[in-house]
Protein backbone atom coordinates (compact mmCIF):
# COMPACT_ATOMS: atom_id res chain seq x y z
CA UNK A 1 0.00 0.00 0.00
CA UNK A 2 0.97 3.34 -0.69
CA UNK A 3 1.23 6.60 0.82
CA UNK A 4 0.34 10.33 -0.12
CA UNK A 5 0.39 13.09 2.37
CA UNK A 6 0.01 16.56 2.12
CA UNK A 7 -2.44 19.35 3.37
CA UNK A 8 -6.03 20.93 1.36
CA UNK A 9 -7.88 24.08 1.33
CA UNK A 10 -11.62 23.55 1.49
CA UNK A 11 -14.07 25.85 0.35
CA UNK A 12 -17.99 25.02 1.52
CA UNK A 13 -20.73 26.86 -0.14
CA UNK A 14 -24.32 26.61 0.87
CA UNK A 15 -26.68 25.70 -2.05
CA UNK A 16 -30.12 27.21 -1.88
CA UNK A 17 -33.02 24.19 -0.86
CA UNK A 18 -35.55 23.72 -2.88
CA UNK A 19 -38.44 25.75 -2.68
CA UNK A 20 -41.38 22.72 -1.62
CA UNK A 21 -38.36 21.19 1.20
CA UNK A 22 -39.22 19.86 4.43
CA UNK A 23 -38.75 22.02 7.34
CA UNK A 24 -35.65 19.91 9.15
CA UNK A 25 -34.33 18.49 5.72
CA UNK A 26 -30.85 17.72 5.10
CA UNK A 27 -28.94 20.78 3.77
CA UNK A 28 -26.99 20.49 0.76
CA UNK A 29 -23.39 22.21 0.26
CA UNK A 30 -21.03 22.99 -2.89
CA UNK A 31 -17.39 21.76 -2.21
CA UNK A 32 -14.13 22.98 -3.46
CA UNK A 33 -10.55 22.08 -2.75
CA UNK A 34 -6.95 22.40 -3.78
CA UNK A 35 -4.60 19.56 -2.81
CA UNK A 36 -1.05 20.04 -2.40
CA UNK A 37 1.69 18.05 -1.23
CA UNK A 38 1.74 14.25 -2.86
CA UNK A 39 -1.35 14.92 -4.31
CA UNK A 40 -1.68 17.93 -6.61
CA UNK A 41 -5.17 18.65 -8.17
CA UNK A 42 -7.98 19.66 -7.72
CA UNK A 43 -11.71 18.56 -5.90
CA UNK A 44 -15.60 19.37 -6.24
CA UNK A 45 -18.44 17.86 -4.79
CA UNK A 46 -21.36 18.20 -3.10
CA UNK A 47 -22.30 17.00 0.75
CA UNK A 48 -25.50 16.64 2.27
CA UNK A 49 -25.76 17.18 5.99
CA UNK A 50 -27.54 17.83 9.24
CA UNK A 51 -26.46 18.86 12.71
CA UNK A 52 -27.78 19.68 15.54
CA UNK A 53 -26.59 20.51 19.10
CA UNK A 54 -22.90 19.00 18.06
CA UNK A 55 -24.07 16.21 16.56
CA UNK A 56 -25.44 14.86 12.97
CA UNK A 57 -24.26 13.21 9.98
CA UNK A 58 -23.14 14.03 6.48
CA UNK A 59 -22.69 12.45 3.56
CA UNK A 60 -20.63 13.18 -0.10
CA UNK A 61 -19.21 12.86 -3.40
CA UNK A 62 -16.55 14.49 -4.63
CA UNK A 63 -14.47 13.95 -7.69
CA UNK A 64 -10.45 14.42 -7.59
CA UNK A 65 -8.43 15.38 -10.35
CA UNK A 66 -4.66 16.28 -10.42
CA UNK A 67 -1.38 14.23 -10.64
CA UNK A 68 -0.82 11.65 -7.22
CA UNK A 69 2.73 11.17 -6.56
CA UNK A 70 4.02 11.51 -10.70
CA UNK A 71 0.79 9.95 -12.29
CA UNK A 72 -2.16 11.91 -13.86
CA UNK A 73 -6.07 11.37 -13.71
CA UNK A 74 -8.84 11.24 -11.62
CA UNK A 75 -10.86 9.61 -9.13
CA UNK A 76 -13.67 9.79 -7.20
CA UNK A 77 -14.52 9.93 -3.32
CA UNK A 78 -17.28 9.10 -0.90
CA UNK A 79 -17.30 10.47 2.48
CA UNK A 80 -19.97 8.84 5.50
CA UNK A 81 -19.22 10.95 8.80
CA UNK A 82 -20.93 10.89 11.98
CA UNK A 83 -20.67 13.15 15.07
CA UNK A 84 -21.78 12.42 18.53
CA UNK A 85 -21.67 15.50 21.04
CA UNK A 86 -18.75 16.61 18.89
CA UNK A 87 -16.73 13.36 18.70
CA UNK A 88 -16.31 12.39 15.05
CA UNK A 89 -16.13 9.38 13.01
CA UNK A 90 -15.09 9.66 9.39
CA UNK A 91 -15.17 7.26 6.36
CA UNK A 92 -13.88 8.41 3.38
CA UNK A 93 -13.09 5.60 0.58
CA UNK A 94 -11.94 5.73 -2.92
CA UNK A 95 -15.03 4.84 -5.47
CA UNK A 96 -14.32 1.31 -6.84
CA UNK A 97 -14.43 1.79 -10.60
CA UNK A 98 -13.69 5.53 -10.97
CA UNK A 99 -9.97 6.07 -11.47
CA UNK A 100 -9.00 7.80 -14.55
CA UNK A 101 -5.80 8.34 -16.90
CA UNK A 102 -2.64 6.77 -15.53
CA UNK A 103 -4.89 6.37 -11.91
CA UNK A 104 -6.98 4.18 -13.41
CA UNK A 105 -7.63 0.97 -10.73
CA UNK A 106 -6.85 2.62 -7.82
CA UNK A 107 -8.55 1.75 -4.55
CA UNK A 108 -8.21 2.93 -1.05
CA UNK A 109 -8.90 5.29 2.13
CA UNK A 110 -8.52 9.47 2.39
CA UNK A 111 -7.64 10.08 6.40
CA UNK A 112 -7.90 13.54 7.42
CA UNK A 113 -7.05 15.43 10.35
CA UNK A 114 -7.77 19.07 11.16
CA UNK A 115 -4.90 20.57 13.28
CA UNK A 116 -5.61 24.49 14.14
CA UNK A 117 -7.54 25.45 11.33
CA UNK A 118 -5.10 23.01 8.58
CA UNK A 119 -6.65 20.22 6.87
CA UNK A 120 -4.05 17.51 6.72
CA UNK A 121 -4.38 14.05 4.33
CA UNK A 122 -2.82 10.78 4.18
CA UNK A 123 -4.32 8.92 1.32
CA UNK A 124 -3.31 4.80 1.61
CA UNK A 125 -3.86 3.70 -1.96
CA UNK A 126 -3.05 1.29 -4.52
CA UNK A 127 -2.63 0.96 -8.07
CA UNK A 128 -2.45 -2.07 -10.01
Amino acid sequence: MSHAVGTFEVQITPIAPEEDAPAGAPGRMRLTKTFHGDLQGEGAGEMLGLLKDGSGAYVAMERVSGVLEGRRGAFALVHRGVMEAGAQDLLITIVPGSGEGELAGIAGVFHLKIEGGLHRYELQYSLP
